[in-house]
């Protein structure tokens, strides 16, 4: 199983190109079973999500071709043209769906054009538990009959969806989505209240609207859809990852030195950006990106609480939590999104960090330096944290499980080795 080894205490000083958002891209993917014609997705990011969900894609009859860009640099993303000229099958099995929960958005698209879809419920979760509940209660609303055999939730609309309102008791990304492409091919008007209102929604929106969809409301609580009889096929640009966005500006504060985010907006880390500022670190943006630089002399307390978008994303926690462990004062981080993630907090104590945790609220003491240790990674944000922590620590660092890692970052050693750091990927 490969490891990432990293020397820390290298000042970073270059560029790093941001990728295409792996939480744009695969409802992007999944949005191709909405048409007979091909969907071609420019600046998909290199991830195992993304090889893992063509997977299923390619199961369930949709051809797909996948290029480098043309005209660009080898990092700057790949094309993915996927057609689903017909839809052989209809089940997405556990095998694949434990894997990765983005996988159940399937279930909408099949629904809406085949009239069934029989899709495993995902690995390690439970009605109720991240709610995929939600997901199911929006293909009800729209006449779905929906019953679960086996591990298995089986959705049929023999004689089609129909347009309604679906009203979320709370903001779900993941139903959001689901609901706007069903609604997409539904029979009438569907009314969303209550969705989640992240850009990743936006851009999935603007695709089926270049499709062929009619929706107002992007971007705010309540969207309109008024269903269509067909979708065609697209072309649609996938929009930067404001999570690694996020992480790669919080490198050169941690570490030292200066590093232009190329492809970035302020807009981008604008949840990040005042907190930056409040530890005196340098931002400034251009044309093509934003440049971030660390001042070395990080003193200051942080009071954070992680809330749906437009607030501070759950998905940087992990991250700023690493950097708050090297600023000298005491601060705060109050998790509010999802329970259980704060499993990076044991790790970044073996490397001397001082946090303690009481409930949904981690209280962290800034110390001097960090020191090199093995560390074990829990999931994808825990693991980014212990790469930022060891550029700071040192001595040397030793990530493990970096499978995770690969799920949502694009060549991580790749692009801060760029930079002047001290890390490289290690093969058993």
């Amino acid at each position: 199983m490969d490891r990432i080894r990293i020397r820390g205490g290298k000042p970073l000083e270059g560029e790093i190109r941001i990728s295409g958002a792996k939480n744009a891209a695969l409802p992007l993917m999944v949005a191709c079973l909405l048409t007979d014609e091909p969907l071609k997705l420019l600046n998909i990011p290199h991830l195992a999500d993304i090889t893992q969900l063509a997977s299923l894609l390619a199961q369930l009859g949709v051809e797909i071709n996948m290029s480098g860009e043309t005209g660009h640099e080898a990092e700057a993303g790949r094309v993915l043209t996927l057609t689903a000229r017909q839809i052989a099958s209809t089940t997405a099995p556990y095998e694949i769906v434990r894997k990765m929960r983005a996988s159940f958005l399937v279930s909408g698209p099949l629904l809406a054009r085949c009239g069934r879809a029989e899709v495993s419920l995902p690995g390690g979760c439970a009605i109720g538990d991240r709610p995929v509940d939600l997901h199911l209660k929006a293909l009800e609303a729209l006449g779905a009959r929906v019953t679960l055999n086996d591990g298995y939730v089986i959705a049929e609309a023999p004689y089609g969806l129909k347009g309604a309102r679906i009203d979320f008791p709370m903001a779900s990304v993941g139903a959001t989505e689901n609901a706007l492409m069903a609604a997409s091919l539904a029979q009438g008007e569907t009314l969303i209240s209550n969705a989640a209102c992240e850009p990743e929604i936006g851009d999935l929106g603007r695709c089926l609207i270049a499709m062929g969809a009619r929706i107002e409301g992007l971007g705010t609580p309540t969207i309109r859809v008024s269903g269509q009889d067909k979708l065609r096929g697209a072309t649609h640009r996938v929009l930067p990852d404001r999570i690694e966005a996020g992480t790669y500006a919080l490198a050169p504060v941690i570490a030292g030195g200066r590093i232009k985010l190329m492809g970035a907006q302020m807009s981008t880390i604008a949840s990040l950006a005042p907190i930056l500022r409040a530890l005196d670190v340098d931002l400034s943006e251009e044309e093509d990106g934003v440049t971030v630089s660390g001042n070395g002399d990080k003193r200051g307390e942080v009071d954070v609480t992680t809330e749906p978008y437009p607030g501070f994303p759950t998905d940087l926690q992990a991250q700023l939590m690493a950097l708050l462990c090297t600023v000298q004062g005491t601060s705060q981080i109050t998790e509010t999104i999802f329970e259980n993630r704060f499993m990076h907090v044991p790790e970044l104590g073996r490397m001397g960090a001082r946090i303690s945790v009481n409930g949904q609220v981690a209280t962290i003491e800034g110390v001097k330096s960090l020191t090199g240790a093995p560390v074990m990674a829990t999931d994808l944000r825990a693991s980014v944290s212990l790469v930022l922590a060891g550029l700071a620590a040192e001595g040397e660092t030793i990530v493990h499980r970096i499978y995770h890692l690969d799920r949502g970052f694009e060549r991580i050693e790749e692009k801060l080795g760029k930079c002047g750091a001290d890390i490289v990927r290690l093969k058993d």
